[in-house]
């Protein structure tokens, strides 16, 4: 026990200098959204989400582009068609060739060919529907790209505001228990002196007691809003981050009014109908004959990668899946099911959308008539607390009253400061969903 007594002090100085050795770093709105933008994950996933849908598009390519191939084969075979065929094609058959008993029991023929093949695709309907469809898709996660960025600013705004806000209420804290403490040395020389009963002077270091254990939640609060800015823009987790700019009420330039349907989140909701029309579509183009073009060029010869002989072969075919097995019809309800959800995700989304928008609306102007109320109130705190001060050092207050004043003064403080915070984060919020 008297070891474990003994190294208590030794961790409490290693976590002091732990804390100590974190470097403060101070910092800007400019450059948190800039470091979001250059760092942040969930960015960096959504811009890999487009690419994917980029490339998808791309794989349509097919549908107007050609397929070409190229191959070189060789074969040793006694069988007797094999055989024939591969003299054929290499042009050497002679008269002897046809000698019943050399076209039934031929001698061992070698025969490599080399062949470059081309196929196609003239009139398929159903693939420049899904072209299409892979064309909206692609187009609407770069919308989603884009609201994702915007989502993440705001985000990043947010951190930075509570961050704000956190080391507001380290300030307000801090100074309330420096007040706090004044007191409680007055009331001791009071107690000492007479003039004060202990009863007194322990309500005083009680509020000494509660001051320092809201000021720690307060720097714990602090640190977690600093990690949470480090999280969200990739950077060192053992810095503190301090803002530059203090916790002031901000104006936004411009007024909200509606929702706007070139928002880029709803864009892409529309675009996603648009690429469900195009899947349906292709589905019942599936029902329509395909046309397709092929072509070759052979080299044949019975010695390896030579080509002595040569040929091609050019065509086209029409061909048509008359019937499935009813699959076809299947997946063209499927598709057409997707394509009334779309619409239906659509129409709820913008309607959700608008009741947000109202929402924060209202909000927005509980918030500014918040602020002024907790200003007045922050105000008459102050006066209260001034002349109970005054009086309290000349013996004229009791102290459970100056308390009682301190204390709603620094609570008065703090709901201005959380007030003016969420002021600003409503604005931003505003500006985020009528943003286009």
């Amino acid at each position: 026990m008297k070891n474990i007594l003994k190294s208590i002090p030794i961790i409490l100085l290693l976590l002091s200098n732990s804390l100590a050795a974190q470097e403060i770093i101070s910092i800007g709105k400019a450059e948190v959204i800039s470091n979001l933008k250059k760092n942040n994950l969930a960015l960096k996933i959504s811009l890999q989400e487009f690419y994917a849908a980029k490339a998808d598009y791309k794989q349509t390519n097919a549908v107007f582009l050609p397929n070409i191939t190229a191959s070189h084969t060789g074969i040793s075979t006694t069988n007797p068609l094999m055989a024939f065929g591969s003299k054929l094609n290499q042009g050497i058959l002679t008269q002897n060739d046809f000698n019943p008993a050399l076209l039934n029991n031929p001698t061992q023929t070698q025969n490599f060919a080399t062949k470059i093949e081309i196929q196609q695709p003239l009139i398929n309907l159903d693939g420049f529907y899904q072209r299409k469809a892979a064309k909206s898709k692609m187009e609407a996660m770069s919308l989603k790209t884009e609201r994702t960025t915007d989502y993440m600013a705001l985000e990043v705004l947010q951190a930075y505001m509570q961050l704000q806000l956190a080391y507001k209420a380290i300030g307000v804290l801090e100074k309330a228990l420096e007040t706090a403490e004044v007191h409680q040395k007055i009331a001791t020389n009071n107690l000492q002196q007479g003039f004060m009963l202990k009863a007194d002077v322990l309500s005083v270091a009680i509020r000494v007691t509660e001051v320092k254990n809201q000021l720690q939640v307060a720097k714990s609060n602090m640190q977690n809003a600093s990690n949470y800015l480090s999280f969200l823009m990739q950077t060192k987790e053992d810095v503190v981050y301090k803002p530059s700019e203090e916790l002031t009420v901000v104006s936004f330039d411009k007024e909200p009014i509606l929702i706007s349907e070139n928002r880029a989140d709803i864009k892409a909701m529309q675009l996603a109908k648009k690429g469900y029309e195009a899947l349906n579509k292709a589905d019942k183009m599936a029902f329509l004959p395909r046309l397709n073009a092929f072509g070759s060029y052979e080299m044949y010869d019975n010695k390896l990668l030579q080509g002595a002989a040569n040929g091609y072969l050019i065509g086209a075919q029409l061909s048509w899946d008359i019937f499935k097995g009813s699959q076809r019809f299947g997946k063209a309800q499927k598709s057409k099911a997707a394509l009334e959800k779309s619409k239906l995700s659509y129409n709820q989304y913008v309607a959700k959308s608008n009741l947000e928008f109202q929402k924060a609306k209202r909000q927005l102007a509980d918030a500014k008539n918040s602020l002024e109320l907790n200003k007045l109130a922050l105000q008459q705190s102050e006066e209260s607390l001034r002349i109970r001060k005054n009086r309290f050092k000349e013996g004229l207050e009791k102290t459970a009253d100056l308390l009682v004043s301190e204390t709603q003064f620094a609570q008065k403080e703090l709901a201005y400061y959380q007030t003016i915070y969420q002021y600003n984060f409503t604005q931003a919020y505003l500006d985020f969903l009528t943003k286009q």
